[in-house]
Formats: C-alpha cells, structure tokens, sequence
C-alpha cells in the first residue's frame, strides 16, 4: 500500500496539504506535518495537496 509522506527537511509548514485534504495530514505534538495512519488514503485529494505543495516535499511511499 502507498502513503503520503512528508520530507520535513524541506517542509515550509506551510500549512497547505491541511487546506487541501485535512482528513488526511495534520500538525502533531510536536509542531511538525504528518500524514495520518489510515487504511487508504483519497487519492486525488493526496495528489492535489502533492501538486500544491511549494516546498514539493510530499510524496507517496510504499510501505
């Protein structure tokens, strides 16, 4: 299975995924992005917050 995955060397926090697909990434305890531990992700919204993200440092991973 894929999922989302966010390189925080390169993450801005900007904040956009949340916008984009807030079902999906979230700010955790300790102030970074993450995506959130789910049995499948909606993909078009994942690939919309992928083609918006300004730092480009999301991406799908195979678990």
């Amino acid at each position: 299975m894929k999922r989302p995955g966010i390189d925080l060397a390169e993450c801005t926090r900007c904040e956009g995924c949340i916008a984009l697909c807030p079902g999906v990434f979230r700010v955790n305890q300790a102030g970074f992005l993450e995506a959130v531990e789910l049995d499948s992700y909606p993909v078009e919204q994942v690939d919309e917050a992928i083609k918006n993200c300004p730092a480009h440092c999301i991406r799908w991973e195979e678990e």
